[in-house]
């Protein structure tokens, strides 16, 4: 009997892995059924109503201001931003000093003039 050389060897164990890897591969079971939320109809339907309504092509914003829900009173965002622009500290982070942290030691000038107030009426 005839011996087999080294690449003889090795053809015919890449072979079998080959052989053995297709034996795994998965099977092609088509397209997947379509699960739709609605029927034909209903989506004809929607696409009419969809194309025959007005203004579809405008711009948004090109129709005037748009309607704004309000969460807060003006007088208190109004408030609150002169406190935010007059604070002391504001531009101060705590990588602006090396090993610090920010406290706030400084008064806001809005809440000392209001605690001054509030003194001055108590008089």
């Amino acid at each position: 009997m005839k011996s087999l050389s080294f690449t003889q060897i090795v053809v015919v164990g890449s072979f079998a892995m080959l052989a053995a890897a297709g034996a795994n591969a998965e099977s092609y079971e088509g397209v997947q059924p379509l699960a739709a939320a609605m029927s034909r109809a209903e989506v004809n339907a929607e696409a009419v109503r969809t194309a025959s309504a007005p203004d579809q092509n405008v711009v948004r914003g090109s129709r005037g201001a748009e309607t704004m829900v309000v969460s807060k009173d003006r007088a208190g965002v109004v408030y609150e931003a002169m406190r935010t622009a007059a604070a002391p500290d504001q531009n101060v982070t705590s990588g602006s000093r090396v090993n610090s942290k920010v406290i706030s030691t400084l008064q806001n000038p809005l809440d000392a003039r209001a605690a001054a107030a509030g003194n001055s009426n108590k008089l």
